[in-house]
């Protein structure tokens, strides 16, 4: 009996159930942003055909549609490596995928940062109205943008990768990076970076809404600069929820981890939350739709 008892406890722990588990929590996430976010792609981008003239908050939202698409545009690729655990597809197109998202979640952000800055300079009537005299203007300003994004992803995507040792099976697993303190840095830096921004961003925009709030009377949800500047807060919200808690965990992850750790998985978990970004355009496609229009209104009326 005794002899049984020393074979049953020496079985060694296998944390495949809950990586499986993590695995299918993945797949949803990226199932759901996926189809979110193509939805409120397509959508957003019939409206912005029809505008004639753009403003510098729509060329934002043009490219903010750019960047999403692109984006899911790997996204299927991700679900099947989730789906089969297995990489098929070499790792040079490996590195591309792994990089969107990071490319996604700082081009969104900055695109972010863009849209409510303008939108302050307005509010403290720095500038009346932010416009390009001619939609080449436009172009001109996006394609600058993006080839500077280009100019800095390109040798990141080349680099990356190559210090340690990765099999072709397998994807996303790019973390031997880690021991170089050049990666380090650079991560500890964007983190400040993003941290600081976003502070800034929401005290500015709880004290516009609080001024706002302090100017009007009656139903603040019906006059529509309250509207305006909440949905700015948006922006900032879908920061918070979404960026934030990946560059806070990022602190930790670069701190302690090892190889094998199951903070691996966690990262990804994180990097997930990131691409729910993506359903930022079906939210406002649905915030402007005539049924949350008339709850609007109803809210407003019940709030007098």
């Amino acid at each position: 009996m005794a002899k049984e008892n020393t074979t049953f406890l020496s079985v060694p722990f296998e944390p495949e159930p809950t990586n499986s588990i993590w695995k299918a929590v993945l797949i949803t996430i990226y199932t759901v942003v996926f189809i979110g976010g193509v939805c409120g792609t397509i959508k957003i981008s019939f409206l912005l055909v029809k505008m004639n003239k753009l403003s510098v908050t729509t060329t934002a939202i043009i490219n903010l549609v750019a960047v999403h698409s692109l984006f899911l545009a790997t996204v299927p690729f991700r679900l099947y490596y989730y789906a089969t655990d297995k990489w098929v597809f070499g790792q040079p197109f490996c590195k591309i995928v792994s990089a969107m998202i990071h490319i996604h979640m700082y081009l969104t952000f900055l695109f972010y940062v863009f849209v409510l800055v303008i939108r302050c300079l307005i509010f403290f009537k720095w500038k009346d109205k932010l416009e390009f005299y001619r939609n080449l203007h436009a172009v001109a300003s996006s394609a600058a943008i993006w080839i500077v994004a280009v100019v800095i992803a390109l040798p990141l995507i080349h680099c990356y990768g190559t210090t340690g040792h990765y099999e072709n099976a397998t994807c996303f697993t790019f973390h031997q990076e880690l021991k170089n303190d050049s990666v380090k840095a650079l991560n500890y830096a964007v983190i400040a970076l993003v941290v600081v921004i976003t502070c800034t961003l929401l005290g500015l925009q709880v004290f516009i809404i609080l001024k706002v709030v302090k100017k009007l009377s009656g139903a603040i949800c019906s006059h529509q600069e309250f509207r305006a500047q909440f949905k700015s807060l948006i922006f900032v919200w879908v920061i918070i929820l979404c960026f934030l808690p990946y560059h806070f965990f990022r602190i930790y992850y670069i701190q302690q981890y090892k190889e094998g750790s199951q903070l691996e998985i966690y990262n990804e978990i994180g990097l997930s939350i990131t691409a729910i970004s993506c359903l930022d355009l079906l939210s406002f496609v649905l915030s402007g739709s005539q049924f949350w229009r008339q709850k609007s209104i109803l809210f407003s009326c019940c709030v007098k």
